[in-house]
């Protein structure tokens, strides 16, 4: 069932700060799906999604080169699943680095340092598939 990203029933959004991992989804420059875990964030007041990572990831390398571009997370749990959809970039912002550590510290543990390499991936969610 799709969902309005800034709209989400308390259920949705409960299951998306509960702590679980979920898969990022990419594409390659030749159309296939390159899918890896993560960990992530949700903001239901600005329908964002924020990954940490750092510099040498192929999911960064895969976004820099194009960009920035489509992606899918897919958190699952038993019959519960939410897929959020967006535009995604890579930045090295220090700003947005550190609320990105930051969120993340709150919703699993505190990150490792990765200094100058750290990079965030910012998902500006347009489509929510999913129930919970």
């Amino acid at each position: 069932m799709a969902h309005n990203p800034h709209s989400l029933t308390d259920e949705m959004n409960s299951f998306l700060r509960d702590r679980h991992l979920a898969s990022l989804t990419v594409l390659r420059p030749d159309g296939t799906p390159h899918v890896t875990p993560v960990g992530f964030t949700w903001d239901p007041e600005t329908a964002t999604a924020r990954i940490i990572t750092w510099s040498g990831a192929k999911k960064v390398s895969l976004l820099e080169a194009s960009g920035g571009g489509r992606a899918a997370l897919c958190q699952v749990e038993g019959g519960r699943w939410v897929t959020l959809e967006g535009f995604a970039v890579v930045t090295a912002d220090p700003e947005q680095c550190t609320e990105a550590v930051a969120r993340y510290g709150q919703r699993y543990s505190p990150a490792k340092d990765r200094g100058a390499d750290r990079r965030a991936i910012i998902i500006e969610v347009d489509s929510v598939l999913g129930r919970a």
